[in-house]
């Protein structure tokens, strides 16, 4: 685990369509309540609330309390390590595609 103390995989937290639309929601914000997120889906808010709690556990979201309403922000940084390992990938397609590039002059020649 990473030094936040992720209780859940940042790759596993990312993996559904529905958390990394509400990622995107919140990156697009500097924060919003659970009533604002809810109405962007078409599901209830029992379910955005599971959803939420999946990526806080991953240290993707925070929560704060004002009144009887629970704001949500984005916390980015757990996703260097995706960021990390596609670089990686990077790397290897693009040498990946040099290597084809040469090899198809070659053929030219």
């Amino acid at each position: 685990m990473s030094e936040n103390n992720q209780l859940r995989d940042v790759f596993d937290a990312i993996a559904d369509p529905t958390r990394r639309q509400l990622i995107r929601l919140l990156a697009e914000a500097e924060e919003l309540p659970l009533h604002e997120l809810t109405s962007q889906f078409q599901m209830g808010r029992t379910a955005v609330s599971k959803h939420l709690t999946i990526l806080k556990e991953a240290g993707l979201v925070l929560d704060r309390k004002v009144g009887r309403e629970t704001r949500f922000r984005l916390n980015a940084s757990p996703l260097r390590e995706v960021q990390d390992w596609l670089a990686f990938y990077s790397k290897f397609w693009h040498a990946n595609m040099v290597r084809l590039n040469q090899l198809l002059e070659e053929d030219e020649t």
